[in-house]
């Protein structure tokens, strides 16, 4: 998928538009499973939230996926997109019970991160499988934003209440067949990922009948040329050399499962849209585009980078602009970027926005949400239609106030 291929699909299907290319989805997938080939049982579960249209689902599903999702709505997309339900764990955060309950009729694994539920649950529903979630209080990644490790987060059970999780577990007589943690996205010390490893070893040891181990994920990719990444291939041979140290000891082999959402598709999506104006002040230059963080709000909500670059004009001379939206809100995508000249009617194609970017998006200041488009097999197809403004007015209610008595 090159420049003129973008273009094209700003054509046909307007701008802004969403762009993932399907190949490199793929070679990630491959890339993170090659690393652990030498795991007997390796469960690959998409994070869905990253980026939950169907047919991505199905594209995860084709390369042998199953799905890590935090609501029941993401449970149900799975199961639309043709899932197993034994191939979908759902690990929510502050859900009720009952929602909980729900989601167990539908058979998938259900994964539990806290006391008071785990309690609950465990008392009425003894027989269920569950996978409890563990805080190793280990931060394996860059940005507090995105980290959940951390002694104060709001995810999973600490370790440090493993007394009292055994005490629950023992009055209930639960079947605990699962353990999990998850630091954060951006992990960048594997030797930090593989001390948190041993943590969730520790915990494990303490359940006799488990079937699986879940690592989470939070692998980091390159976000501008030159930037740091996981180490997918080296991760992959020490915490396989390990993981079958610990199933022996253990005593039988275990599934070894990761649920990464960003490290599969962030670099395979692109998000285009077109320059409305060119405006300069007496210090900066803006490029003002046909979006904002309606559509893209990574970067003002977690002061993300994303490479931009002008597909029109790619062999322009340099200048510096800052690249901004047309909310009523500061909406800015990059400060002081250095870009190829860029005129009013350019595309300027965003890197690094296949993940937690359309899942975000919003109607704010009526928007509507842009379209989705897979580039597979050479070929580009839309699979998600642009929002028009009957999109906007259709769960709205009008109330006719010369009837509405007073």
């Amino acid at each position: 998928m090159n420049n003129q291929d973008l273009i094209k699909i700003a054509a046909d299907f307007g701008s802004p538009a969403y762009v993932y290319d399907a190949e490199k989805i793929t070679s990630q997938y491959d890339r993170l499973t090659s690393a652990f080939s030498n795991i007997e049982s390796l469960r690959i579960n998409y994070a869905v939230k990253a980026l939950s249209n169907i047919s991505i689902l199905k594209l995860m599903k084709s390369l042998g996926a199953g799905l890590d999702t935090v609501s029941i709505q993401e449970v149900k997309l799975g199961l639309k997109a043709g899932f197993d339900p034994s191939h979908i764990i759902y690990t929510p955060n502050g859900v009720s019970l009952e929602e909980i309950e729900e989601v167990t009729k539908l058979g998938v694994q259900i994964n539990i991160d806290n006391l008071s539920i785990l309690e609950q649950f465990g008392t009425m529903h003894p027989k269920v499988p569950v996978c409890i979630r563990i805080n190793p209080h280990v931060m394996a990644g860059g940005n507090t934003n995105i980290s959940v490790g951390h002694i104060d987060s709001k995810f999973g059970i600490s370790i440090h209440q493993i007394p009292h999780l055994l005490r629950i577990v023992e009055n209930t007589g639960m079947n605990i067949n699962g353990i999990h943690m998850h630091t954060g996205s951006d992990i960048l010390d594997i030797e930090v990922f593989l001390y948190a490893s041993e943590i969730l070893f520790d915990t494990a040891k303490h359940f006799k009948d488990l079937e699986f181990l879940d690592f989470g994920s939070g692998f980091k990719v390159p976000y501008k040329p030159g930037d740091i990444e996981t180490n997918i291939e080296e991760f992959g041979e020490k915490l396989t050399r390990r993981f079958k140290d610990f199933c022996k000891e253990y005593g039988r082999e275990l599934t070894l499962a990761f649920e990464p959402g960003k490290f599969l598709v962030s670099e395979a999506g692109k998000f285009v849209a077109k320059v409305n104006v060119i405006k300069q002040t007496t210090s900066t230059v803006f490029a003002g585009v046909d979006s904002g963080f309606n559509h893209l709000i990574r970067p003002m909500l977690y002061g993300s980078n994303h490479e931009i670059h002008n597909i029109s004009n790619p062999d322009g001379k340099p200048r510096f602009y800052s690249v901004v939206g047309y909310i009523c809100e500061t909406d800015t995508f990059g400060n002081n970027r250095r870009i190829a000249e860029i005129k009013e009617g350019d595309l300027l194609a965003f890197n690094n926005a296949g993940a937690y970017c359309f899942t975000m998006a919003s109607n704010y200041n009526s928007r509507y949400r842009p379209a989705e488009v897979l580039w597979y097999n050479g070929e580009a197809h839309l699979i998600r239609k642009r929002e028009e403004f009957e999109d906007l007015v259709r769960n709205q209610v009008e109330l006719d106030f010369d009837t509405v008595k007073v």
